[in-house]
């Protein structure tokens, strides 16, 4: 899985990629990333990679030409006007905005199964309009908040999809079994000691009875995604045990 990232702060993805299961991934050579300065891309001698809005307003708005003409080095020209022409991708353009499509582990597959994705960070005010025009496949945000840049949803995308390529994690089970994979939030967690200060850990858990623990840890992961993010049921294919499930929780309470 290849990730190319556009950024004017390439020096904030030093430390994040050099831990844990990215790190791995990074020295098994399962992914590649490649961290571009988009000042790096700049035809004048000064390297300006933002400019004051037409029409007045606050803040400044990063160029066109600096980003297109990396993404068009990066992936040719060719592909890029043909991937804008067609529709058809080949390599996901994905510009990090607030006013894209909010990400979700769905997103993270459609993204693994590509094998490679350029990213461009957006920061200041904005991105100048051209972008998403004309080099751009789709906006991207993760989530209802406003942050400096795109490169800390750079890195929770990189993360997210890095998980998803098949041998990174050891246990394929994890990736199954992660909360939101399903649809699903994930079932509560327990290990030693089996009791801490009067809490004790579910009998179910202890009994060795696998069958049981499968469909306890089912309706958990259905209970806490009701309690803590009802819309989420919405798109979750259930089956007819679930529906039952669901029903005794609603009506007793």
């Amino acid at each position: 899985m290849r990730f190319d990232i556009l950024t004017l702060f390439p020096a904030l993805f030093t430390s994040v990629f050099q831990e844990s299961i990215v790190k791995r991934a990074l020295e098994a050579g399962q992914v590649a990333i490649n961290v571009h300065n988009i000042r790096d891309h700049a035809t004048d001698k000064h390297h300006i990679t933002d400019d004051a809005p037409y029409a007045g307003g606050g803040g400044m708005v990063m160029k066109v030409e600096p980003i297109v003409l990396a993404v068009e080095q990066l992936l040719g020209a060719d592909l890029v006007a043909r991937q804008k022409a067609t529709g058809h991708i080949e390599v996901p353009v994905i510009l990090l905005t607030p006013a894209g499509r909010l990400f979700t582990q769905r997103i993270a597959r459609e993204y693994e199964r590509y094998g490679h994705i350029l990213m461009i960070c957006g920061r200041y005010e904005g991105v100048d309009e051209r972008v998403s025009e004309l080099v751009a496949t789709e906006e991207i945000s993760i989530g209802d908040y406003v942050l400096s840049g795109g490169e800390i949803p750079a890195m929770a995308i990189v993360e997210a999809v890095t998980r998803l390529v098949p041998g990174v994690l050891g246990d394929m089970r994890a990736v199954v079994e992660d909360s939101h994979a399903s649809g699903l939030l994930e079932y509560p967690h327990y290990t030693r000691p089996a009791e801490y200060r009067g809490l004790s850990v579910p009998e179910i858990l202890l009994s060795g009875d696998h069958a049981k623990v499968v469909r306890w840890r089912r309706e958990q992961a259905l209970r806490r995604t009701l309690a803590r993010r009802p819309e989420l049921l919405q798109s979750v294919e259930l089956t007819e045990a679930d529906r039952r499930f669901l029903a005794s929780l609603v009506g007793g309470e």
